[in-house]
């Protein structure tokens, strides 16, 4: 089966997760951290940025790794998910471009959306740090 590797943006402001909706294709209306493909040769930062940009209209700078997802769960692809903490460019503002939503969630409800399975670990990985 194809694997296919997408770099994700958890981006935290004041004790906040934000988390985004899907607005197109197979997982449409399920909850996600924000990214998207890598190219061939792309390194992950520069991917998260890009993607970030393109999905909404925003700048990030990317700090840190924080996990790393294989997922085989997924029925016409396999999933690795290189997870990354970031922050947004002076306050910079977000434009949903393919999302449906936005939600900030504080620890006590980051399990109040319906995450996208791939997505679970990392919510777990992030919830430890909030």
């Amino acid at each position: 089966m194809k694997t296919i590797g997408v770099a994700a943006a958890i981006i935290i402001e004041k004790g906040k997760v934000f988390a985004t909706q899907r607005g197109y294709g197979e997982f449409k209306d399920g909850w996600e951290f924000p990214g998207g493909k890598i190219e061939p040769g792309e390194p992950h930062e520069v991917a998260l940025i890009r993607e970030i940009k393109e999905e909404l209209a925003a700048d990030i700078n990317v700090q840190e790794h924080i996990i790393t997802i294989e997922y085989t769960g997924y029925e016409k692809f396999d999933l690795t998910m290189h997870c990354y903490l970031c922050s947004l460019v002076n306050d910079s503002d977000i434009t949903l471009l393919e999302h449906e939503a936005t939600k900030w969630l504080s620890k006590e409800n980051l399990y109040s959306v319906d995450w996208l399975p791939a997505d679970i670990d990392a919510v777990d990985a992030i919830s430890k740090r909030l």
